[in-house]
């Protein structure tokens, strides 16, 4: 998993760096919050950010409002990092979008955890969202299933999407995925095997 890193202070975006990265994430580091900004816009699979408050440019605020007013069509977790303490600015952060916060100076450890919470929510929104993109696929084909069939009153073919004449058991299988298993009615199998009635 990517994760942005937007940190003015050399020191403390390289020990950033050092930790993540031996965590097992793939670090993006900037040092200005429109170069963060322009990373999280510009890297569709970028969906996890620490962000400073503070930073020249842009500040971690802005950023966050931002990526919550543009940035709909994938899931995004934004980690606030920064020197303020006290409720009103975690109330602030949080209200601006942020899914976190944490102060500095930080303990590795409890960044580790909350960065590993974020990835596991990143995870579920990706599911979820792969989960909902085949019931909608799913929901297409019912429909489609649910009109009107165009069926050949001789040979009993079916014309497809494409205008294409299909076996009805190949365009079902195809459209609700099912396997079907072969047998014979008594009545063609009457007819097949019951002779035919002699003659005179």
């Amino acid at each position: 998993m990517k994760i942005l890193v937007a940190e003015d202070d050399a020191v403390t975006r390289r020990i950033l760096e050092g930790l993540l990265t031996k965590w097992g994430y793939e670090v993006i580091a900037t040092s200005d919050g429109t170069s963060a900004w322009d990373r999280l816009r510009e890297t569709p699979d970028l969906s996890l950010a620490i962000l400073d408050w503070q930073m020249p440019g842009m500040d971690g605020v802005e950023v966050c409002r931002l990526a919550r007013e543009f940035i709909k069509n994938r899931p995004l977790h934004l980690l606030m990092l920064t020197i303020r303490k006290g409720t009103n600015n975690v109330v602030e952060g949080l209200g601006a979008g942020a899914d976190d916060y944490i102060t500095k100076p930080f303990v590795p450890d409890e960044l580790k955890a909350r960065v590993e919470v974020g990835a596991r929510v990143v995870s579920l929104q990706i599911e979820l969202a792969t989960r909902l993109a085949e019931l909608e696929k799913a929901m297409a084909k019912v429909r489609r299933l649910q009109c009107l069939l165009p069926i050949c009153a001789r040979c009993k073919k079916v014309r497809n999407d494409n205008k294409y004449w299909q076996d009805v058991e190949t365009y079902l299988m195809e459209f609700i995925d099912i396997q079907f298993s072969h047998g014979i009615c008594p009545s063609c199998y009457s007819a097949l095997v019951t002779p035919p009635p002699k003659q005179g």
